[in-house]
């Protein structure tokens, strides 16, 4: 029995994926920090000065949004990647899955935060178009990137 490698490797592994990767760690760090000093923290602490230290920036804080950075960002490329992958690799696609991905993790942690009272409808109104946004355009990245060919390149 003879043992041949494979000529391609997997999809994701291929280097149109990881320049998508790379862009949308860029793209989504610029926007979360964006969207959290001009928008998030000042509307939070207007809202309830009454809690102290509320949206703070320090070490801790820095470390875990890090850690939220990074599976937001694998989650923002890998599953734009694999609805396209499987439906058709069309903008419109990448829309639904940008779409799909702000609806699972923004839409999720704001209306749990609105229904604890810990943000107000205007926080909302704020930061989750913004959290759309940035999803859409990291799903339109990765298509740019993997996608935006005829050719399924990866």
């Amino acid at each position: 029995m003879t043992f041949t490698t494979q000529p391609d490797a997997p999809s994701f592994a291929r280097a149109p994926f990881f320049h998508a990767l790379a862009a949308n760690f860029i793209w989504i760090n610029i926007s979360e920090v964006f969207r959290y000093f001009v928008f998030v923290m000042p509307m939070m602490r207007d809202a309830f000065p009454e809690v102290p230290d509320i949206a703070p920036m320090n070490l801790p804080v820095f470390l875990i949004w890090g850690l939220w950075d990074t599976i937001l960002v694998l989650a923002a490329t890998f599953i734009p990647w694999l609805a396209l992958r499987q439906f058709g690799g069309t903008t419109r696609t990448a829309l639904i899955a940008g779409t799909g991905v702000w609806v699972t993790i923004f839409g999720i942690l704001w209306l749990g935060l609105f229904n604890m009272y810990l943000a107000t409808i205007g926080i909302l109104l704020a930061a989750l178009p913004l959290a759309w946004l940035e999803m859409v355009v990291a799903a339109l990245i990765v298509w740019w990137f993997c996608f935006r060919s005829d050719v399924d390149r990866g």
